[in-house]
């Protein structure tokens, strides 16, 4: 398989208004959706392809209330960036991985405040 480095690149472009960068989330949201069977499969997930989905929608909604318009173009051009990472396997297996540990793995979550994370010996 050979890859191309320009596959999925795009151009970096600020948006015009709150219209335009709405459009360009759903489109990043969509493109995402689309990809996770994809994604399964490169990188032989042991889950389905449905918690894929679910963790993209997780992460789209951590960032829902951002009220900037270049905070919104900046998220835009990070999700881009790790989108054309994944499908053009620039990843290793870890690093997908990485957004499910908290899930599978109590000891992966931040603690509740400074002090508790303090006294488990967390930095």
């Amino acid at each position: 398989m050979v890859i191309n480095p320009t596959y999925l690149a795009q151009r970096t472009r600020t948006s015009v208004n709150w219209n335009d960068a709405k459009r360009r989330v759903i489109s990043s949201y969509r493109e995402w959706l689309r990809s996770a069977p994809e994604i399964q499969t490169m990188y032989s997930l042991n889950m389905p392809v449905s918690r894929v989905r679910t963790k993209v929608r997780q992460e789209f909604e951590r960032h829902r209330y951002v009220s900037q318009l270049n905070v919104v173009d900046m998220l835009l051009f990070q999700s881009h960036s790790e989108f054309q990472e994944t499908l053009n396997y620039w990843k290793q297996l870890s690093h997908v991985l990485k957004y499910f540990r908290a899930e599978e793995d109590p000891r992966a979550r931040l603690p509740k405040d400074f002090m508790s994370g303090f006294l488990e010996g967390r930095n």
